[in-house]
């Protein structure tokens, strides 16, 4: 089944190229990166024009100004069965497509286990799986999160019932994994496929092993969440 990677790009110019030239080489002449632009002030798409590969398709001058909605848009005009979630920042190791194709024979939604890199791509943290338990389950990521989109990829009838993304929720990887969790069968797989970079600009917390959130945030971003059960059974 072919591929699409959504990307969500704001002022992405550091480290895009890095990122895109390492999921390239593991895609098939008919997959596509769909990169959604929330009108980056840098170079950020003259980098990626630069790129020339036709599977690159740009969506410029979007005015979301924020990274869920960016996202959604990336999500929403991607073409294929499969699609797989990127940020702008990060790094591909060989061999995380095809292993995610694999489990997405008999899964509809897969996560894999990240590794934490810095500016300069030293390792941090060799695997958050180690440090975090993570897997499937409604109570255990309403406790703490482990959907994080930067690993996840779904097949794309998840968007029946996840599509529009509500007005209030936490994070766009969040939500995913919770309509994951209630009406599709997902899986993770205990390998750092992902080299998740963190640095001073990072808009996902995908490394944290504590929570920055007060226990108020906390209780109203599972709030947000679970108020939206009865209008996705009616999707």
């Amino acid at each position: 089944m072919k591929i699409s990677v959504c990307i969500a790009t704001y002022n992405g110019a550091k480290y895009i190229k890095e990122q895109i030239g390492s999921i390239l080489p593991q895609l098939g002449l008919e997959d596509e990166i769909v990169i959604s632009d929330d009108s980056s002030t840098d170079n950020t798409l003259a980098i990626i024009e630069s790129l020339n590969d036709p599977r690159v398709k740009i969506y410029p001058n979007q005015l979301f100004k924020n990274p869920i909605y960016n996202f959604e848009n990336a999500i929403k005009l991607a073409h294929n069965e499969l699609i797989f979630l990127s940020d702008q920042d990060d790094l591909w190791l060989d061999g995380r497509v095809n292993a995610m194709k694999a489990a997405l024979e008999t899964s509809d939604m897969v996560v894999c286990d990240h590794s934490v890199i810095d500016e300069n791509n030293q390792v941090t943290l060799a695997s958050y799986f180690k440090e975090i338990p993570s897997g499937p389950g409604l109570v255990r990521n309403l406790k703490k999160n482990t959907y994080y989109g930067c690993c996840m990829a779904f097949r794309k009838k998840i968007l029946k019932k996840a599509i529009p993304f509500p007005k209030d929720i936490p994070m766009h990887d969040i939500w995913l994994g919770f309509v994951g969790d209630l009406f599709y069968k997902t899986k993770f797989i205990d390998y750092p496929y992902t080299l998740y970079r963190k640095h001073e600009s990072n808009v996902s917390n995908a490394s944290d092993l504590v929570s920055n959130y007060s226990l108020v945030k906390k209780i109203k971003f599972r709030i947000n969440i679970l108020k939206y059960i009865p209008s996705l059974l009616m999707r």
